[in-house]
């Protein structure tokens, strides 16, 4: 399989060099500094974990002429990005399958109009990093907490998808199809905004925005009422989990949780470097869900007042700001669904090992 990376960036680069080491025919399109550094340099990538660092060579080109063929071209850049490249993926006729692998809360119509609906696949990457210099540092998601995911616009398992799957199976990419990759999108919006714009609201530090109870409250509830908008659209919420973590974990534990989980190393690389490096993009992506929650015309106080903190001019919330109340109902709940089963649990098993001896 031939392909092109449109997009030269953390994770442009990332898999790109996943997919060259694993023996595909890979070609970069950069531009600028990116050129020379991928010229000079080829693709350097460290585990920020590991510290285990590969050099891969790759083709590098500065342009996608309309004769240039492929079978295969993934965009892979910042949502904020993608307009300006539409007219020189919508000449090139010569390549029948493109994959956007980008943020998206408003839908594949502007791809679909640039290019027809037959070239168009959706997708999302597993990964996350920084770039300082020539250097990315980078490594993929554990494919149980995120896949890189991909999906046709019907949901259909096609050959070409199938084909895809095939290719980033052989670079050890870990994949998941959806039958609703829009829905996956517009989910991962909602959920990936308020986790943005919380770390805006504690300046930038996702470690004190752990010690900051207002903005992981406004994160969390933000994305609630995001979900609420969703399904008022008809909106599948995708994948699960999200419902789990998000709408039925009351709030003190998903406190414990999110404080614990944004100590970890992997964590802060994954969310705190993109949304430093990618504001502009969040700013985007906010607008995006905003206008999808209006028109659902459902209330969003919460969100409207986290997504203020996408503005750098906003000043950040007070380094432990404890305002806010939480909700203890969830808790109460659990306990008492916890306290109920342990009681039938404890008059059922004394009562069925009886029923066993008898017998």
């Amino acid at each position: 399989m031939k392909i092109l990376f449109y997009g030269a960036g953390v994770l442009g680069s990332l898999y790109a060099a996943r997919l060259s080491q694993a023996g595909l025919d890979v070609t970069v399109l950069a531009r600028g500094q990116r050129l020379a550094d991928l010229r000079q340099h080829g693709i350097v990538i460290e585990d920020p974990e590991t510290g285990v660092r590969t050099t891969t060579p790759v083709k590098v080109v500065e342009a996608l002429a309309p004769d240039d063929a492929y079978d295969l071209v993934v965009v892979l850049m910042r949502k904020n990005q993608v307009a300006a490249i539409l007219p020189a993926l919508a000449a090139n006729q010569a390549t029948p399958n493109v994959l956007f692998m980008v943020n998206n809360a408003a839908g594949p119509d502007a791809y679909i109009a640039a290019l027809g609906r037959e070239r168009v696949l959706l997708g999302f990457p597993g990964a996350g990093g920084r770039r300082e210099g020539h250097v990315v540092y980078a490594r993929l998601m554990d494919g149980g907490i995120q896949a890189t995911t991909l999906g046709e616009l019907d949901g259909a398992i096609t050959p070409r998808l199938s084909a895809i799957v095939a290719a980033f199976q052989q670079a050890n990419l870990p994949v998941e199809l959806s039958a609703h990759m829009d829905a996956w999108l517009k989910t991962h919006a909602v959920v990936v905004t308020p986790i943005a714009n919380a770390i805006y609201a504690a300046g930038g530090d996702i470690t004190r925005a752990a010690r900051t109870r207002d903005a992981l409250l406004l994160m969390v509830r933000a994305m609630k009422e995001g979900f609420v908008a969703l399904r008022a659209l008809g909106i599948p919420i995708t994948p699960f989990k999200l419902r789990v973590l998000i709408e039925w974990l009351p709030e003190p534990f998903q406190m414990l949780v999110l404080r614990q989980a944004y100590q970890e190393k992997s964590v802060q690389l994954m969310l705190e470097s993109h949304a430093n490096a990618a504001r502009d993009e969040m700013a985007l992506l906010t607008d995006e869900v905003k206008a999808l929650i209006r028109q659902a015309g459902t209330p969003s106080p919460d969100f409207d007042r986290l997504a203020l903190y996408v503005d750098p001019a906003m000043p950040p919330l007070a380094e432990g700001s404890a305002a806010r109340p939480m909700s203890w109902r969830g808790v109460w709940i659990a306990l008492g669904i916890g306290l109920v089963t342990l009681n039938f649990l404890a008059n059922w098993l004394p009562q069925g090992r009886n029923r066993k001896s008898a017998a």
